[in-house]
């Protein structure tokens, strides 16, 4: 687990080598080591004098400040000299580079990080809410039944009016065929005859598709007529389901009760 430690404000040695050089006003491409070094060090000596806790990584990097430090006081080793071009060894190349490779890269970041805090700081600035539904606040346009349309099209519409009325106009007398409640009867009593014996016939059955109203109401007078002269027996296994006709037979199918001649 990294944990960052904090001194005043600098956020770690870079941060601190950062600023010294900023301040100095120094190329970073050209560090002048031993003056950043005395620098660097001056602070971490203020740091003890504030009774300050200087972490480790500080101290990692006075050490390797010192030992490029160092390297820079060396003599240089001899040139060897290969095929018409110099040649050092590898201990020759400038000790300065990989620690201002990292400051150029933490002063990228750095860059970066300050630039998404001001964004930051920007966005707190704004507040958004959840679209709220407003049409109750909107005026209600009345809507015209009329609109778009024009003088010919209301002409337009009262000659079909005219051509619909005059198909209307025209009288024709049907004349429909009578049946009455005895003959009605005697139809049931024969589809009960044209069942096997003990089979019983559904009130559904007795009705079609193709029947006027009154034929179903004469069906159904038939069937209270036929139930009082206790002919069949109705009856039903569940509220509103078809209504089971049985056939008792207690008298003749041509046998016709006085009552009929009411209807």
């Amino acid at each position: 687990m990294t944990v960052l430690y904090k001194l005043e404000t600098f956020e770690g040695p870079l941060d601190l080598l950062l600023h010294l050089i900023d301040e100095s006003e120094i190329d970073i491409q050209n560090i002048p080591i031993s003056e950043i070094t005395e620098q660097y060090l001056e602070y971490l000596h203020s740091m003890k004098e504030l009774e300050l806790e200087v972490t480790s990584e500080f101290l990692v990097m006075a050490a390797t400040l010192l030992s490029i430090k160092s390297k820079l006081l060396l003599p240089r080793p001899p040139v060897m000299e290969m095929d018409d071009f110099d040649y050092y060894e590898e201990e020759d190349l400038d000790p300065r580079a990989e620690l201002v490779r990292k400051l150029v890269e933490y002063r990228k970041y750095k860059g970066i990080a300050g630039h998404l805090r001001e964004r930051e700081e920007e966005r707190s600035l704004i507040f958004t809410k959840e679209p709220e539904d407003l049409k109750a606040f909107t005026a209600k346009v009345n809507y015209n039944p009329v609109e778009g349309l024009h003088t010919m099209d209301l002409v337009e519409a009262f000659r079909k009016a005219l051509r619909r009325a005059s198909r209307r106009t025209q009288i024709t007398r049907i004349q429909r065929d009578e049946i009455s409640v005895k003959d009605r009867i005697r139809q049931v009593a024969s589809r009960f005859l044209a069942l096997e014996k003990g089979e019983n016939l559904l009130f559904s059955k007795l009705l079609d598709q193709e029947m006027y109203r009154h034929e179903i109401v004469v069906t159904f007078l038939a069937i209270l007529e036929m139930m009082k002269m206790k002919q069949i027996a109705c009856y039903q296994s569940q509220l509103f389901d078809d209504i089971v006709m049985e056939w008792r037979g207690e008298i003749s199918i041509n046998e016709v009760p006085e009552v009929e001649s009411s209807y």
